[in-house]
């Protein structure tokens, strides 16, 4: 399996994935006029140098080389909100007491902030179910992260990832049928469509600025608030693994957990080493003692990582073997980037 920069010339490979997708993935739209505009500007991204009053996006893609086939996405965001408003809820607890009657009491609170503005944000991870296997699934989580290693100048301090957040059997999610649909008059989907399509500035211009009282809302909206959703919580849970925290932010729509780390504090990248490829042989080892890693060429404009076995992978000179190299567009003399896969 290769991993790679998605180009314009997966536009349709990517359409036909995303009609596959789960409601909630609002990063990856169903809509060709969305995919044209998010390739270019991946491509702008790698081909420019960053620049902090603008968004940079980078999705990469996992192929699998026995029929070239695009069977899961992994992107991120940088300098979220520079281009557009990005909005999302906080919790916070409002305290008021009364001396004349002697009463205390506590209230919790939903307040609409923009605190992720210049953040970069994690996105776009999907795996094709038939794939779920041999690790497929950490390989494209964590490749996010070498890529970060890879490039650290275009990647903010604070890492940020929203959660799917929980649906009822219906597919409906309960905290925007008693909340954003009260000021809207959209469903759900529709409200979460025309956000991954047009941006969220509608938000801003419909959602009252007030702070929202959650003694106000029904148990089963609140019950929901930073609940992840079944087929998301696998993913919250590798973040977790990797440093990220939920710490009371969740996204407007669907009321999902927003987990976050400092960049520098991401396991992943803490436990990658760059080495230089000392030589290339031509066999290829099976032995399962030696190290499975997460490798990547660090090119930008060639961005390719594979999954190889790499004996010593802690050294600063390693022998790969001639397929990889090859997978890689490498050779003697290169340099590369390790991680060491988990077991």
């Amino acid at each position: 399996m290769i991993i790679r920069t998605a180009k314009p010339s997966d536009l349709e490979t990517l359409l036909e994935l995303s009609a596959m997708l789960p409601p909630g993935m609002t990063s990856m739209p169903c809509d060709t006029e969305t995919w044209v505009k998010k390739l270019q500007l991946v491509s702008d991204s790698i081909s420019r140098q960053p620049q902090e009053d603008q968004e940079s996006v980078y999705l990469l893609v996992l192929e699998d080389p026995s029929n070239n086939a695009i069977v899961g996405t992994a992107g991120m965001i940088s300098g979220v909100g520079n281009t557009r408003p990005f909005y999302n809820y906080k919790l916070s607890k409002e305290v008021k007491t009364s001396p004349d009657i002697n009463i205390k009491r506590s209230s919790n609170l939903l307040n609409l902030v923009n605190d992720y503005t210049g953040a970069t944000e994690l996105t776009s991870l999907f795996l094709m179910p038939e794939y779920r296997r041999n690790g497929a699934g950490q390989f494209l989580s964590r490749c996010r992260f070498v890529f970060m290693s890879d490039f650290p100048e275009r990647f903010d301090d604070v890492v940020f990832a929203e959660i799917r957040g929980w649906l009822d059997e219906n597919e409906d999610s309960p905290f925007w049928n008693h909340l954003g649909q009260k000021f809207f008059k959209l469903p759900f989907h529709k409200a979460d469509f025309i956000s991954s399509v047009n941006g969220s500035q509608f938000i801003s211009d419909l959602m009252p600025r007030f702070p929202v009282y959650l003694e106000l809302l029904p148990q089963e909206a609140i019950e929901v608030i930073g609940r992840a959703h079944r087929d998301a919580a696998p993913a919250q849970r590798l973040l977790e693994k990797e440093g990220f925290s939920y710490n009371g932010a969740v996204d407007i729509f669907d009321a999902g957990p927003i987990v976050e780390c400092d960049r520098g504090n991401i396991r992943s990248i803490q436990n990658t080493t760059t080495a230089r490829i000392k030589s290339v042989s031509d066999s290829v080892s099976d032995n399962s003692e030696i190290p499975l890693c997460i490798v990547s060429n660090r090119n930008l404009s060639e961005y390719r990582l594979i999954t190889s076995r790499i004996e010593n992978p802690i050294e600063d000179e390693i022998i790969i073997s001639a397929q990889d190299a090859e997978m890689l567009h490498v050779d003697v003399g290169s340099q590369i980037q390790i991680l060491q896969m988990r077991h």
